[in-house]
């Protein structure tokens, strides 16, 4: 029996399929490189990955049902990633 899945989330999905890969490539590479300073690096391109996914699989998300959402709704939204963004970022 084939169960229809609906495209939007299969690009999310996809989307962090990506990135869990990109996660565990990264810590391969990490274990592999055996230094800390090098390890730091690595760690450090991934905190650009993280933020830019959790973006665009919620501007994904937002599209598919945006006829379902006031723009006041969908503005929410925005501004709450944002202030997650802006809180994990923030020292």
């Amino acid at each position: 029996m084939f169960i229809a899945i609906e495209k939007t989330v299969l690009i999310m999905a996809f989307l962090r399929l990506i990135s869990g890969s990109i996660e565990i490539s990264a810590a391969i590479l990490m274990y592999k490189l055996n230094d800390i300073e090098k390890a730091l690096m690595v760690n450090s391109s991934l905190s650009l990955i993280g933020p830019m996914v959790l973006i665009l699989t919620t501007t994904i998300g937002l599209i598919g049902i945006s006829e379902k959402l006031s723009l006041v709704k969908i503005v929410c939204i925005f501004l709450g990633v944002a202030l997650i963004l802006i809180g994990v970022k923030s020292k």
